[in-house]
């Protein structure tokens, strides 16, 4: 049972009942009246806190002590070991002469009632391209759009804003140098992924970065004809990360919850429409100001190595 560490009944709640009969020398039944509880839970806390401790004010598990029925030990290592051959419930079941139920209970507790926790972990895959350009993240975050600040800021669940509808933010960060362009549309159909690769194209031109290829997750707007053609019609090649690994297209992942945390849910705006405004001055930030961990702590815009004039001219 999960209780709070200061419910009434809680581990602490029952330390401060004891420590009346303990330490302030309250008899049983006055100590049951404060508490509003019967004698006989007070004399079992006492108890319990003589022989153990505060760890004995802790929950203890309400399993039997003895249970004859049981599945044998030999029989769970059985179940565990034949899943480990790829073998399914059902058949594990029938062959070792127990209920599918209780195989799959053995093998919740064992953490083997999923196939895909048979297989290795992968290790983690990094990589970074040589040049600027040579690849380009791209992915699409969902916001509600909200006409007051929402329950995360306020704490109040008001209704005001249903039915305002949704707002999508087209992300795109380079590889090598991280430097980010970000646009909000109003839906994630083909033509906004590709209003917003035009412009990601035009942003990284302005700093002398050509992009080469470009990394998208498999989602409609992306495996859309027109999608394709706009990437060949800019010189691009468009790559797709493998089905249900997003950790392929990472960067631009951890770079949607960066934006979470420092932009979007940052501050209490006072309707979407602050927020969306807010967006090109936090990505200005981002890309020439906000140090960046894998960088060495430089800001992204530091990668490309800008004279003077050129920093100067894109910065004002």
């Amino acid at each position: 049972m999960n209780l709070h560490q200061n419910a009434l009944f809680g581990p602490r709640g029952r330390e401060r009942m004891v420590r009346c009969v303990v330490d302030r020398g309250w008899s049983i039944r006055a100590t049951a009246r404060a508490c509003d509880v019967d004698p006989k839970v007070v004399r079992r806390w006492v108890r319990r806190f003589q022989e153990a401790g505060p760890a004995g004010l802790l929950d203890r598990s309400s399993r039997p002590r003895r249970q004859p029925r049981r599945t044998p030990r030999r029989c769970q290592r059985q179940v565990v070991a034949l899943r480990r051959q790829r073998w399914t419930m059902d058949r594990i079941a029938r062959f070792v002469g127990v209920s599918r139920a209780s195989v799959s209970r053995i093998l919740r507790r064992e953490g083997l009632n999923r196939l895909a926790a048979l297989e290795p972990v992968e290790p983690p895959r990094r990589y970074e391209h040589e040049h600027p350009g040579d690849l380009l993240h791209l992915d699409i975050k969902k916001l509600a759009r909200f006409r007051h600040p929402g329950h995360r800021r306020t704490g109040v669940r008001a209704k005001d804003s249903i039915g305002v509808g949704y707002e999508y933010v087209h992300v795109a960060i380079d590889d090598r140098s991280r430097i980010a362009f970000s646009e909000i549309h109003p839906a994630e159909r083909a033509r906004d992924a590709i209003a917003h690769l035009e412009a990601a194209v035009r942003y990284y031109a302005t700093l002398g970065i050509t992009i080469r290829r470009v990394l998208t997750d498999n989602g409609p707007c992306y495996h859309a004809r027109a999608f394709s053609q706009a990437c060949r019609r800019l010189g691009i090649r468009h790559r797709r990360t493998r089905p249900y690994t997003p950790r392929t297209n990472g960067k631009a992942e951890r770079f949607i919850q960066t934006a979470l945390r420092e932009w979007a849910y940052a501050f209490t705006y006072a309707t979407s429409k602050e927020r969306k405004n807010h967006l090109p001055r936090w990505i200005h930030d981002y890309n020439w100001h906000r140090p960046h961990g894998s960088l060495n702590q430089q800001p992204p815009i530091s990668i490309l190595g800008l004279p003077e004039d050129n920093l100067v001219r894109l910065h004002t």
